[in-house]
């Protein structure tokens, strides 16, 4: 009698195992799934479902013994009029650039978090960020802002008390400009709803990622949708 009671056990335990294990087909964790993570060993995806969506998913990531871990996930938004292709991306569409980018530094109103030691700029009255095509300083911070840089074609970063309050600035057009591609794409903290281009993330993610990133791990920034010509996966 004893040889059925042992392989009902068996073929319990087989089912058991059956059911706790992961599907076949599960997909990888994401960034095994890009095309580039841009070799460092930290990386940020900003995932939208397609390029008319103004919200997604920001995921900061992690590579440790050879695998990549995620380290924490928060809801993102986009611009108000989605995303577009960042290679062909024309400035005041309103549209988030899709592609991968290096993080140059950050910035911000407030102090930044404890913890942090990426390069830090504090903003203070005097900081500008320039949009003006005609200008030598396209896309770039200037302190204080020249006369070639017209008031009415950039930011005055301290009036956007909120969203600027701390930022990271996305190298999108920045090692080289592209009059007319697009400036001041930052990932930075949530204002009332979707962005002029940027992605945006709460107030206490933005303070966690600026905690977390560190310079010597070469963090990125993919940013794509989930599919198509625009997918996170092709950058």
């Amino acid at each position: 009698m004893r040889r059925p009671l042992l392989t009902l056990a068996v073929l319990l335990a087989l089912a058991a195992g059956s059911l706790g294990a992961a599907p076949a087909d599960t997909p990888p964790p994401l960034p095994y799934r890009l095309a580039d993570t841009g070799g460092g060993s930290q990386l940020i995806t900003a995932e939208a479902p397609d390029t008319g969506s103004t919200t997604g998913t920001v995921t900061w990531w992690e590579r440790r013994g050879g695998r990549w871990v995620e380290k924490g996930s928060a809801p993102a938004r986009f611009g108000a009029n989605g995303l577009a292709e960042g290679a062909s991306r024309e400035q005041g569409t309103g549209t988030t650039p899709t592609g991968l980018y290096d993080l140059p530094y950050a910035f911000g109103i407030e102090d930044a978090p404890a913890g942090t030691r990426y390069p830090y700029r504090k903003v203070n009255d005097d900081s500008w960020w320039c949009q003006d095509n005609a200008s030598r300083a396209y896309n770039r911070w200037v302190e204080p802002r020249p006369d070639h840089c017209r008031a009415d074609e950039a930011e005055h970063l301290v009036t956007y008390g909120t969203q600027y309050a701390r930022a990271l600035v996305i190298g999108f057009n920045y090692d080289r400009p592209v009059r007319g591609r697009g400036a001041g794409i930052f990932l930075h903290v949530n204002g009332r709803g979707a962005t002029a281009g940027c992605v945006s993330v709460p107030a206490e993610t933005m303070a966690e990622i600026l905690a977390w990133v560190r310079p010597e791990r070469r963090p990125h920034i993919a940013v794509g949708t989930s599919s198509g010509p625009t997918a996170i996966t092709r950058y």
